[in-house]
């Protein structure tokens, strides 16, 4: 069983436009789609899709649309009740698959509700094979919170994954000496706010087939205790880095129409893998092949398995830079 817990999940509408969004102008959409949605979500349908039993964790009311589209997908889910609706995200994408994302920050949970949150990921741990915490978090709960929770989870002998961004990501960087992750699933700017260095300073490389600033970087969080970083890097691929070794992906060509998702699709294609009983670089390669296939979709449609082409990925295995060196 996979758990996946999505604190501010989110009702995400895709919009298409026929050519460039242009600031200050009308613009017609081709098409208009709505799915539930937020970054567990996403991995509990992409999972769901493989036959990969999963439970996804999310504050709802039972009437809450999300809900249904949930039981519309075949999406095992456990509602913690609240009393106001889900957000609703809103994505544009471009003809060139650019995605310009408008997110609203969700309502605020109560401290019943962060407490009966909490409880029911605990409570659904003890099943677990993984736990992935993934997203934003809502007002009311504390940005420490995905770092309290890994810290709880390890009681239950469950792995744990976490996704996560801006002061909830610097949380659980500062919280690793008490309670690092299995795993942690970094884009390039996420991975180059952790290690104190500039974005820039991993894609410039990384354009010229070097990807040793990325590995020296997500090394730096396996020495603090993380089991393995999977570093998105967009259309360049992925890094996964682990205590044996480090190992580029990069994706078969494919014409990107949305990238919503695609990150989502990358961690349970990471998942799909480890449950699987895969080594790391086929981990690695299952995972970019996900990431690949959810960007030729449109909207937030996600990647079944007939979709991917893990021969179309390439992977590589990397020297790492001698100890001491970054």
């Amino acid at each position: 069983m996979i758990v996946t817990v999505t604190p501010n999940p989110s009702i995400d509408r895709t919009v298409t436009l026929p050519g460039e969004l242009v600031r200050g102008a009308v613009h017609r959409v081709t098409s208009v789609t709505s799915e539930p949605g937020g970054k567990g979500v996403n991995v509990a349908r992409a999972l769901t899709l493989a036959g990969v039993e999963t439970v996804a964790v999310l504050p709802a009311a039972g009437h809450d649309p999300i809900l249904a589209g949930l039981r519309e997908q075949g999406v095992e889910f456990h509602a913690v009740p609240v009393s106001h609706p889900v957000r609703t995200n809103l994505a544009i994408t471009e003809t060139d698959g650019t995605t310009t994302k408008v997110n609203e920050p969700g309502a605020a949970l109560d401290a019943t509700e962060a407490e009966s949150l909490a409880w029911a990921v605990v409570q659904r741990a003890r099943a677990g094979h993984w736990v992935v915490l993934s997203g934003s978090l809502p007002p009311g709960l504390p940005d420490a919170w995905y770092s309290e929770m890994t810290a709880a989870l390890r009681a239950h002998g469950c792995q744990v994954a976490v996704d996560t961004s801006d002061a909830p990501l610097a949380a659980l960087a500062a919280g690793l000496h008490r309670a690092a992750p299995d795993l942690m699933k970094p884009n390039a700017e996420e991975l180059a706010g952790l290690t104190g260095v500039s974005a820039e300073s991993l894609e410039s490389p990384l354009a010229r087939g070097d990807a040793g600033p990325v590995v020296a970087a997500a090394r730096h969080l396996v020495e603090q205790g993380v089991g393995a970083v999977l570093a998105t890097l967009g259309a360049a691929g992925a890094v996964l880095v682990d205590g044996d070794g480090a190992w580029l992906a990069t994706p078969p060509p494919v014409t990107a129409v949305s990238t919503v998702g695609a990150g989502d699709s990358s961690l349970a294609g990471y998942i799909r893998a480890e449950v699987a009983g895969l080594t790391a670089p086929e981990r690695l390669q299952m995972a970019v092949a996900y990431g690949s296939a959810a960007a030729a979709l449109p909207g937030s449609a996600l990647p079944s398995p007939a979709h991917l082409n893990l021969d179309g990925v390439s992977l590589t295995a990397l020297a790492e830079p001698p100890e001491g060196v970054s």
